[in-house]
């Protein structure tokens, strides 16, 4: 479910070009083969979160921890490497070209599987989670930069568009995909799955995939640069607010996804419907992203992410007042989960969106360190709403609740205190 950094792969840009660029794949890597790839590497991400949420039970025991809410580093260790990496893979990729920088990326990935699979403590899984992450982040900004030298314009948010049905599967079959290898071998047979993964991508990138960042096009590593794209980004009140807004949504889902597998088995006692219910709730967050990218040219980001920011602030209530009055069932919770990752998906693309509108002539610096910021406080936010799991879902559904108003704060104090109207956005030239 995890949908990664401030421009998620679920937002699907409405190019302006009328005219596509020629691709200038090699003839070894077809066009379909191309968009499969960029999918492979996308789904390293959501596979690594998503496939081990039926094993934390198990992890856990494995690992002698005495409190439940322990287990949730498994996901929050990995959600902070994957966010803390982010600010530096767009600067070595615009340095050293994209297909070595990938490869490394994927190389620490299948390490820290292999380390995760051999764990023997809760401290070497905390380390090798971390490291997972790392690496993930590099499959992440690369296949967006890999995408982007190959093409333009239309032809862009096509390739962006197939691979993005593809990889929409992903969260919604991954626990199963998890729950399917617990039923044939131990937990650690998912981190060698998912390092098998990994390595195929590897060999496949190797033989197949030509670097696409022309020698003339690197550019050299200046740190100032960096902290000055820093200081602008930071300083913008567009891109700071719809950041922030960003980071407290996915903080509410990132609680979501801590606090899953209990409330699942010590809540609802429903531990084997688990993957599916997981599935409609992740499928809920797919149509609506695929919504999205039908609706935004025509209503445009603000519209939508507005309405759906207001839809999410009233549902996230009535969430939380009907699990705060122990009328919670497990279908009250899947339904109202449901609709609020819908709202998520009709909000996220378009935050991310927004956010980068008035950073034009820094938009890759300023993505790196947007996704950076979005990625790590989110995740911080929702391990401390998946660390209050008390048995009931009322912290769950109370974090949400507070989340929303306080993103629904920050939009107004970015927008003026104003909501649903067009703007004109000065961009940084």
């Amino acid at each position: 479910m995890l949908q990664g950094s401030i421009n998620p792969v679920g937002y699907i840009p409405m190019m302006d070009a009328t005219v596509p660029v020629e691709d200038k794949l090699s003839a070894g890597l077809g066009f379909r083969q191309f968009v499969a790839l960029i999918a492979a590497l996308m789904a390293t991400n959501a596979l690594a979160v998503d496939s081990m949420l039926p094993a934390l039970g198990q992890i856990g025991a494995s690992l002698g921890l005495e409190a439940a809410n322990q287990r949730q580093w498994v996901v929050t260790a990995y959600l902070l490497g994957f966010g803390a990496a982010q600010i530096i893979y767009g600067t070595l990729a615009d340095r050293y070209g994209r297909k070595p920088v990938v490869l490394v990326a994927l190389a620490v990935y299948v390490a820290a599987s292999l380390a995760a699979a051999s764990a023997r403590s809760f401290e070497m899984m905390m380390i090798a989670r971390l490291v997972q992450g790392l690496g993930a982040a590099g499959t992440r900004v690369l296949a967006v930069s890999i995408v982007r030298d190959r093409f333009e314009g239309r032809r862009m948010a096509r390739v962006m568009s197939l691979s993005f049905l593809v990889f929409l599967g992903v969260p919604i079959l991954a626990p199963s995909l998890g729950q399917l290898i617990m039923q044939v071998a131990p937990w650690p047979a998912i981190f060698i799955s998912l390092a098998i993964y990994a390595t195929i991508i590897m060999i496949w990138i190797t033989c197949k995939l030509p670097e696409t960042l022309h020698e003339q096009d690197r550019r050299p590593i200046v740190f100032q640069s960096i902290l000055n794209a820093a200081r602008i980004t930071l300083s913008n009140r567009l891109s700071l607010g719809y950041t922030l807004a960003l980071t407290l949504v996915m903080g509410g889902m990132f609680g979501f996804i801590n606090s899953a597998q209990q409330l699942f088995t010590d809540v609802f006692h429903q531990a084997r419907l688990f993957p599916l219910i997981f599935a409609a709730i992740a499928g809920a967050i797919a149509v609506a992203s695929l919504l999205n990218a039908r609706l935004v040219g025509r209503i445009g980001s603000r519209n939508i992410s507005h309405g759906a920011l207001l839809g999410f602030v009233i549902i996230a209530a009535i969430h939380a007042i009907v699990a705060a009055t122990g009328h919670e069932t497990i279908w009250h919770f899947v339904i109202l989960q449901a609709m609020m990752m819908f709202c998520f998906g009709l909000m996220v693309g378009n935050f991310g969106a927004m956010a980068m509108e008035p950073l034009g002539r820094i938009a890759g610096s300023a993505a790196s360190i947007q996704g950076f910021v979005s990625t790590v406080a989110a995740a911080s936010v929702g391990f401390f709403i998946g660390q209050n799991f008390d048995g009931t879902a009322v912290p769950l559904t109370l974090g949400f609740s507070l989340c929303s108003l306080a993103a629904l704060a920050v939009v107004l104090w970015a927008e003026g205190g104003r909501l649903f109207h067009v703007r004109h956005v000065a961009v940084l030239k």
